[in-house]
């Protein structure tokens, strides 16, 4: 595959906690040079990212609930609604991960769709697992949650988490949800190398703060400059 056709899968990321307009404006003006599918941002920056990338095919993701998942679910559907009425077009929510690992699947399932139906016919919603804490069985479980709720998407991790994609579970939630459902491998995806494996794996969609360097092969703008930069704990 060459670089240049990488961008397509590529949701160009930046969620550090201590991103600014300038990190931002950068974000977007690389994303529009490289033609990415979409920026992904914390929702205070959804209208200003709407703005930098008007006139673009570029698209706006916003993350939800992140990264622990643990917000109440009328504050993760609220989020999301806001986020979309401010040109979100896509929505990355965390699942309720304590519920999940205890077993309470019906609160994880609800909890995703209060989401899904809040977002109805304005974003797609991708869920994530941060499967580095959930056995394959747990993961393919989440998947099957994700499906019922009406999510588009299942995502393998925040970047903030302990682990991150693996072609390994890429492969496992391939075979765990339908062909009409996409998948994302976020967390660690740095490099050209890695991101191919990511696809030929099965994955849709790649999660990255390297899009940059994986489409130019620029190893001087690695994950951690400026526009690209995370929290020193991330694996985006």
């Amino acid at each position: 595959m060459e670089r240049a056709s990488l961008a397509t899968y590529i949701d160009h990321t930046l969620l550090k906690a201590d991103a600014n307009r300038t990190q931002i404006e950068q974000l977007c003006q690389e994303a529009r040079e490289h033609q990415f599918y979409s920026v992904c941002v914390n929702g205070i920056w959804v209208r200003a990212c709407q703005e930098l990338l008007q006139g673009t095919d570029v698209k706006i993701a916003a993350v939800c609930g992140f990264p622990l998942g643990a917000n109440a679910t009328a504050a993760k559907a609220f989020e999301a609604a806001r986020a979309v009425e401010d040109g979100a077009e896509e929505i990355d929510m965390v699942l309720q991960i304590g519920p999940l690992l205890a077993g309470d699947y019906s609160l994880v399932e609800q909890d995703i769709a209060a989401v899904v139906k809040m977002t109805e016919g304005k974003a797609i919603v991708k869920v994530i697992f941060e499967t580095g804490m959930l056995s394959d069985e747990q993961k393919v479980t989440a998947c099957k949650l994700s499906e019922a709720a009406g999510a588009h998407y299942v995502k393998t991790s925040t970047g903030f988490g302990a682990g991150g994609a693996t072609e390994a579970d890429i492969k496992l939630m391939r075979a765990s949800v339908s062909p009409s459902i996409g998948v994302k491998a976020s967390g660690g995806v740095r490099d050209y190398a890695t991101a191919v494996k990511m696809i030929e794996a099965g994955a849709t969609r790649i999660g990255t703060s390297s899009g940059v360097q994986i489409v130019s092969g620029d190893a001087s703008r690695p994950a951690g400059s400026t526009a690209e930069g995370q929290q020193p704990n991330s694996q985006y």
